[in-house]
C-alpha cells in the first residue's frame, strides 16, 4: 500500500468494531493533482481508509496470520461530503462476521459531526504462499512490517 490513510487507531473491541483517525494534510502528494484549486481527499481514498481500518481488525482476531487483507467488494457506498486539508476523519468499523478467508464489515467516517463516507465492504485475506510456497519468506516480511505499523497506530508491539 502506497499510502497509509489512519493516523491512529483510538478504540478496538477485538473482532468487534474499531475506531481510527485520519488528519488530512495539505503536504499529501495526492493532493496537488486532486483539485489543486479545492484539494479534497478523493472518495475512493475515503473509502480506502475505511478498508484500512478494518483489515486492522482482522489482523489483530488472526493475530496476524495473513499478510494480505485486501478489499473484495463494497456495496452501498455514500459519500456525503468533501474532506480538506485541516480535517480530521474518525473511521468506525464494525464487523459483520471474520471467517477465515473473508470478512463483512459496516464502517462510516465522520468529520465533525458530519457523515462524509459511509460503505459496507468485504474484504478477502490469504498468504502468498497459499498459490506459492516459495512466497511464504514474503508473508513473513510482510507480517513482520504490519504488526511493527500496529505498535505504531495503537501504541503496542
Amino acid at each position: 500500500m502506497k499510502f497509509v490513510l489512519i493516523d491512529k487507531v483510538l478504540a478496538l473491541e477485538p473482532g468487534t468494531s474499531l475506531t481510527a483517525v485520519k488528519s488530512v494534510s495539505l503536504a499529501e502528494e495526492y493532493l496537488a493533482d486532486h483539485f489543486p484549486i479545492f484539494p479534497v481527499l478523493p472518495g475512493v481514498l475515503l473509502l480506502e481508509g475505511l478498508v484500512e481500518s478494518a483489515s486492522w481488525l482482522v489482523r489483530n482476531k488472526s493475530h496476524f496470520a495473513q499478510s494480505m487483507v485486501l478489499l473484495e467488494s463494497a456495496r452501498n457506498v455514500r459519500y456525503k461530503s468533501f474532506a480538506a486539508p485541516g480535517m480530521q476523519i474518525r473511521y468506525t468499523v464494525s464487523t459483520k462476521a471474520i471467517e477465515e478467508n473473508t470478512s463483512s464489515f459496516s464502517g462510516v467516517g465522520v468529520c465533525g459531526d458530519e457523515e462524509i463516507v459511509a460503505a459496507q465492504f468485504t474484504l478477502r485475506h490469504f498468504n502468498l504462499a497459499d498459490e506459492n510456497p516459495k512466497m511464504a519468506h514474503v508473508d513473513g516480511q510482510i507480517i513482520k512490517a504490519m504488526k511493527a505499523r500496529w505498535g505504531l497506530l495503537y501504541g503496542i508491539e
